[in-house]
């Protein structure tokens, strides 16, 4: 009997983080949207037009907001893990009336759900956007199956997420072996195991932000008010001890420039399109001829 493969995702850990934070997020979530802002930029340079709109990961529900007004006759549903966070989307909810019934029956508008475990049929959207979700699952490789399951043919997956430099001065300054941060994964990463996932054309690229802290203990109450803290299985489960915050905290002091801690965050976008399938269902290849080809 093989052994069960290794888990460095506590997702239990990832809900509490979220249920914490919800009251807290949309005062504090300023990153979340603006990076959701620069990929709706993104979209500047698709041609496309969905009849249907998935947000994954979508937290409170800003971006669906958004993605109307960018696609008005398009009907828009978010999905999230965190059913805290969903309720905490009163606001957003109380705005989104313009939201269509579709699918199987009169759906709500904001549901949870499991990004490996999508609770919609096959080919149900032409666009699924995610919004800096990715790098909160133990393994992106069955989520981005799911993703490719429910895009229609010819629909665009469009996504944002961590890569590896992300918090690495916060991840330095600790010395106890112990993860402090998520685990972030390359981008190049992420487009092989788009293409594996069958996915065309995928286009990757990242930049790299820096937002500044008055303090260290600033900069951890804005982690944890965006429910954005480690959820790692190997993080340490009891109190870290005085003596290993105060170490943390001096080496972190180290790097002040003019009054103000830096943290580093490596945005990563990416895009991909779901082609024409290849293969039947049962394994055999596909075989397409244009009108007037002749078979050899």
């Amino acid at each position: 009997m093989s052994a069960a493969p290794a888990r460095f995702v506590d997702q239990r850990q990832v809900r509490r983080n979220f249920a914490r934070a919800a009251s807290t997020y949309d005062q504090v979530a300023v990153l979340q949207r603006e990076v959701g802002s620069r990929m709706l930029e993104r979209l500047d340079y698709v041609r496309i037009e969905p009849a249907r709109i998935l947000d994954l990961g979508c937290g409170t529900g800003a971006s669906l907001i958004a993605l109307h007004e960018r696609y008005p006759a398009a009907a828009v549903v978010g999905a999230d893990l965190s059913e805290a966070m969903l309720r905490a989307g009163t606001t957003q909810r109380s705005r989104l009336r313009w939201l269509l019934p579709f699918l199987r029956g009169n759906r709500p508008p904001l549901l949870a759900a499991e990004a490996s475990a999508l609770p919609f049929g096959a080919r149900s959207f032409g666009l699924l956007w995610t919004n800096l979700m990715l790098h909160w699952l133990d393994d992106p490789l069955p989520a981005l199956r799911e993703m490719h399951r429910v895009l229609a043919v010819d629909g665009l997956l469009m996504f944002s997420t961590f890569g590896p430099d992300t918090l690495k001065e916060l991840r330095a300054s600790f010395t106890d072996g112990r993860p402090h941060t998520q685990r972030f994964t390359d981008m190049h990463d992420y487009g092989d195991m788009l293409v594996e996932c069958g996915f065309s054309d995928p286009v990757m690229d990242a930049e790299f932000l820096t937002l500044t802290y008055a303090s260290f203990d600033d900069l951890l109450a804005d982690l944890r008010r965006s429910g954005s803290g480690c959820a790692m299985q190997g993080r340490r489960q009891g109190l870290t001890g005085r003596s290993a915050w105060a170490a943390a905290r001096a080496a972190y002091q180290q790097l002040a420039r003019a009054g103000r801690l830096p943290a580093t965050l490596e945005v990563v976008y990416g895009h991909a399109w779901k082609g024409q399938p290849r293969k039947t269902a049962d394994g055999r290849t596909i075989v397409r001829f244009e009108p007037g080809q002749r078979r050899r």
